[in-house]
């Protein structure tokens, strides 16, 4: 049965969270002219980045333990109810694509499931025991990562998530946008970036979500880096899944080593169109099969193949 506070309770609950309070300077907002309301929209939108700066050093120290667990074969998974799971959704799906990720790689739970996306699940977000579901259906390890993200950090299905992970040994990262939130402190690494009250009233999709879009950034690209997928900053583990993304590899391919045409063709031929590996055939000097191997023993870093192959 799921435990869903009373509306006196939650009522108290939400005046005392900083993104859901009420800002009366702005209570005559809708009187202003649009270039008005833009320029207070853009200037609220200015701020968010600071506030991520103040939380660097832990959202550093989290991706460095992400990337130990994705290392040994663990995965990623957020979960979120609302913008925040949408959020989460986002940022996985982009993974294989950019990343070559395999497929459950990088995951993103929302209360209520995928029709959770365009459509409001009535009380999906009120049930932790939903997320424990969700979340036991992945047959989770202690080499996984569950990312519980809430701009109140209160979310009974990201908290509950949490905790669920924690109880069974994953590493945990709670993403919230209020300062002392239970679901930062279920978290083995929490994250508060308070951003302060919204333009619209309680409205977390405006700051608290860029706020959320931008760490969950970080999260998924200091990761990848760290364990290989890109060479410098290029994304050399791209997947070519369609014309832009095929011409885009030439290009990476281009960029990392200066070769010509033809010889980029060649290379992409010789290693079905993978583009890590037709960079160390070309910089390397050997064919593709050799460049598999390289990559596979140095567990797809590009830099440290190269070392191997080159002494």
């Amino acid at each position: 049965m799921t435990s869903t506070p009373h509306h006196p309770d939650l009522r108290s609950q939400l005046e005392t969270l900083t993104t859901e309070a009420f800002r009366p300077e702005l209570a005559e907002i809708d009187q202003l002219p649009t270039l008005d309301i833009a320029r207070l929209m853009n200037g609220e939108d200015a701020t968010v980045p600071a506030a991520v700066t103040e939380r660097l050093p832990e959202i550093a120290a989290a991706i460095d333990a992400v990337a130990a667990r994705m290392a040994r074969g663990g995965r990623l998974v957020y979960a979120g109810a609302g913008t925040a799971g949408r959020l989460g959704v986002l940022d996985a799906s982009e993974c294989p694509p950019t990343f070559n990720t395999t497929p459950g790689q990088v995951v993103g739970l929302i209360a209520g499931g995928p029709d959770a996306m365009v459509t409001s699940v009535e009380g999906a977000e009120d049930s932790p025991e939903m997320a424990r579901a969700d979340l036991d259906a992945l047959a989770l390890t202690a080499d996984d990562t569950v990312v519980g993200v809430s701009a109140s950090g209160r979310t009974p299905y990201a908290v509950g998530a949490v905790e669920h992970a924690r109880s069974l040994g994953a590493l945990t990262v709670g993403l919230a946008c209020n300062g002392d939130s239970a679901l930062a402190a279920a978290a083995e690494h929490g994250i508060e970036v308070v951003c302060g009250p919204e333009l619209l009233t309680g409205s977390t999709r405006l700051k608290a979500g860029t706020a959320q879009k931008l760490v969950l950034n970080m999260l998924s690209t200091i990761t990848m880096i760290r364990l290989g997928k890109t060479y410098g900053n290029l994304m050399v583990d791209v997947r070519a899944s369609n014309e832009k993304l095929r011409a885009r590899s030439r290009r990476i391919v281009a960029l990392a080593t200066g070769a010509g045409d033809d010889d980029i063709e060649r290379a992409l031929k010789a290693t079905d169109g993978e583009v890590k590996h037709a960079i160390l055939v070309l910089l390397a000097d050997v064919d593709g099969p050799t460049a598999a191997r390289l990559l596979t023993e140095s567990a797809g870093h590009l830099r440290a193949a190269l070392r191997a192959a080159l002494g």
